[in-house]
């Protein structure tokens, strides 16, 4: 018996990246850290369960078949399947074995499924909930930069801005520094919990970021530019206001871009059909 989608060349994909999105996966974000056996059977049976190998509410493969699979001890893979329950991928049924979770009920905060979802594509709902997200948390926490950020931390945001605004800057390169700038601005708050959000998401951002990256365009990488500007300078000049403002304008011109990359998409896939 085959288990599909199990890192194989023929794994069902979910809605995809942009060209230059496959790129940022294979480029810059997170890759989950495959120390030892354990670590292997947590990513190959996650991964596959969020690419949709196996149905939510049906249940996996039996041990005999996973043991088989991963070369792994039952102490191994009975730990893997703890793991993977923590993230709310899986619950033990007895006389069943282990079955797939409704996908509301997966842990888009685990960084592992998050970087999970990213490898499938960054699909429509995902990212506009991620801007809904966004909008919730980081006016907020740029209005608290403007207050705690440290003259060093202002001046870390000003080197940021001049290299987003470098000729020649690839996707990459933007979307790295736009990463960084926005990850900064949460640490600047001093708020702990919204400098951790930031780094849970991290792998979420980075994809849109280089999906939404305007370097391509010398009109639309100016306007984003002057829109991260704005930010820093607002928090330069500790006005809350302004630079919550400034953050909401950022985060929907992006998302504005990103619809325009996935309606340009529709229709070069509409007519090659």
């Amino acid at each position: 018996m085959a288990i599909p989608g199990f890192l194989s060349a023929s794994a069902p994909s979910g809605p995809l990246l942009s060209a230059h999105g496959r790129s940022a996966m294979a480029g810059g974000v997170r890759q989950p850290g495959l120390r030892n056996s354990h670590d292997r059977v947590v990513h190959g049976i996650g991964s596959a369960i969020v690419a949709g190998a196996f149905a939510q509410g049906g249940t996996l493969p039996s041990e005999e078949l996973l043991l088989e699979r991963f070369a792994v001890s039952r102490t191994v893979l009975r730990e893997a399947f703890k793991t993977l329950a923590a993230k709310g991928l899986v619950v033990a049924r007895t006389r069943v074995g282990m079955r797939v979770c409704p996908r509301q009920q997966w842990n888009l905060f685990d960084a592992d499924v998050l970087a999970w979802h990213v490898g499938e594509g960054v699909e429509s709902r995902l990212r506009e909930e991620l801007a809904d997200f966004r909008l919730a948390m980081e006016p907020a926490a740029a209005a608290l930069a403007a207050r705690h950020a440290t003259p060093a931390q202002i001046a870390q945001m000003c080197g940021l801005i001049a290299a987003m605004g470098e000729p020649g800057l690839s996707r990459l390169d933007f979307a790295r520094a736009d990463l960084a700038l926005h990850k900064l601005i949460g640490q600047a708050s001093g708020n702990r919990l919204m400098a951790g959000t930031e780094a849970v998401i991290e792998t979420a951002l980075f994809a849109a970021f280089t999906l939404s990256s305007p370097v391509d365009d010398a009109a639309e990488h100016q306007a984003s530019l002057r829109g991260h500007a704005a930010i820093v300078e607002a928090i330069a000049a500790r006005d809350g206001v302004a630079a919550a403002e400034a953050v909401c304008g950022v985060i929907r011109h992006g998302q504005q871009r990103i619809d325009a990359v996935e309606q340009r998409e529709g229709e070069i896939r509409n007519h090659e059909g």
